[in-house]
């Protein structure tokens, strides 16, 4: 039969459909299915990875039956992404530490990479998640109240001396937290926030999954050390890169010094002033010229060795993050980053 328009084919169609009758048009419409199921489990042998949603935007199944124009946002369509070292040892030398990286954010590139998946002690850096947690969490004028909780005991622990029923902003911890690395500070915040500090501690490692940070386990809010406390340089990338999101904490990490007035259990005031403990926003070491560093996060203790990671940029106003994890002492932790910080005007 010849078909003179599309009208006509219709018609004719209905007609045939009607004399076959509906067993005969049940193996019809099988036979179309399975037509349409070749196409994408047979032909090249096409593959579906992603999760079963019917009610998804983007799924296997709208993918399969055509449902959807959407596509998938790669995770890391945003990120830099390293798969392993990269190094130029003739302009920078690293060898006085475990681990280092240094990203351009715009242009989501690696500039260097030692390391950086190697599971190392972050110290006091880790306090950057234990804000980033706090302020998706919190509310910078939430006030908290100190309990036994924030007394902690570890030789050479760093401590601004909270005691029970002391209190302060969020806001106020933060400053202490990330300029003067105070471990009680941490503590103070972890239970007004997560409710205990153990499940702010979960809250963190969830955090930490959520943003792709897959070999970092959080044991504590404050970073002194424990075998089961343990990041990489590129997750500290991860975390860091989302923590600068937030208008508080990048405010804080460029602060030089700070004073406030907190309030202990009996309402007496006690007035308290901190400087930062990263050597390039105090001014006592020098960002290479043609960069500035904005801020960061230090952190040392005896099995982490000394680290920092930066927010730098370069004359046009480009980002930079860059981190050092396990120097030997702080001169060389500086001295290195400087050299590292270099690579920018290359």
């Amino acid at each position: 039969m010849k078909y003179i328009n599309k009208a006509d084919k219709d018609k004719a169609c209905k007609i045939h459909m009607k004399k076959v009758g509906p067993g005969r048009r049940r193996t019809a419409l099988l036979a179309v299915l399975l037509a349409v199921a070749s196409v994408f489990s047979g032909c090249g042998n096409l593959k579906y990875e992603m999760d079963y949603q019917s009610a998804a935007k983007v799924s296997s199944f709208n993918v399969t039956v055509g449902q959807t124009n959407d596509s998938a946002k790669p995770f890391a369509s945003d990120l830099c992404v390293v798969t392993g070292n990269l190094m130029d040892s003739e302009t920078v030398d690293i060898s006085k530490a475990k681990a280092a990286v240094l990203f351009d954010l715009n242009d989501k590139e690696v500039l260097y990479a030692q390391n950086p998946h190697e599971r190392l002690y972050p110290a006091s850096i880790t306090k950057v998640m234990t804000a980033l947690v706090a302020l998706k969490n919190g509310s910078p004028d939430q006030m908290l109240t100190a309990t036994n909780a924030v007394k902690i005991t570890e030789s050479g622990a760093q401590l601004c001396g909270l005691k029970a029923g002391d209190t302060m902003t969020l806001n106020q911890a933060l400053h202490i937290l990330l300029m003067y690395s105070a471990n009680d500070a941490a503590n103070l915040i972890a239970e007004n926030i997560g409710g205990s500090v153990e499940h702010f501690v979960e809250m963190m490692n969830e955090e930490a999954k959520s943003l792709g940070a897959t070999n970092t386990n959080f044991a504590n809010a404050h970073g002194l050390t424990d075998e089961n406390h343990y990041t990489t340089c590129y997750d500290l990338y991860l975390i860091f890169n989302e923590a600068i999101k937030y208008e508080t904490f990048s405010e804080i990490i460029q602060t030089t010094s700070y004073q406030t007035t907190y309030y202990d259990g009996n309402g007496k005031a006690k007035e308290v002033s901190y400087t930062s403990t990263n050597r390039f926003i105090k001014g006592d070491v020098q960002a290479p010229s043609n960069i500035n560093v904005i801020g960061g996060k230090t952190g040392t203790t005896s099995a982490a060795g000394h680290c920092l990671i930066l927010m730098s940029r370069d004359t046009g106003g480009a980002p930079y993050i860059s981190v050092i994890l396990g120097a030997d002492t702080n001169d060389d932790l500086y001295e290195q980053m400087t050299d590292l910080l270099d690579e920018i005007n290359k």
